[in-house]
């Protein structure tokens, strides 16, 4: 699951919507929304990102951290190390081998190091 896909199930369950219903007001199926909440589609389109919000009854700020998540949620990441140090090749490398079982304690601690 991405963290844009976590947040808007939370959000839907706290509205009390059903993912049929969701999907249907918003025009696309269930399928690909339940895809979406799971990490199995890339980013959605902005359109359909402020779709959701206003579904959903996002406040702006609400709003603006949806589209940061959407930004943060692609499942299929590539990272480009051409002409960078060898340790930031060596760390984009490690991280590929490692991401999957490393303990959430330590996931944790490498993206507090990383947020702004």
């Amino acid at each position: 699951m991405t963290p844009f896909g976590e947040r808007v199930r939370r959000l839907r369950q706290a509205k009390g919507l059903q993912l049929k219903e969701m999907a249907a007001q918003l025009g696309v199926s269930a399928p690909y929304l339940s895809a979406l909440e799971h990490g199995h589609r890339g980013r959605p389109a902005p359109g359909l990102i402020m779709q959701i919000a206003g579904l959903l009854g996002c406040i702006w700020d609400e709003a603006e951290e949806l589209k940061r998540l959407a930004e943060l949620s692609h499942p299929r990441v590539t990272i480009d190390t051409a002409g960078l140090s060898p340790a930031r090749t060596e760390l984009a490398n490690r991280l590929a081998e490692t991401i999957a079982t490393l303990p959430e304690d330590k996931v944790a601690t490498v993206l507090e190091l990383l947020k702004d």
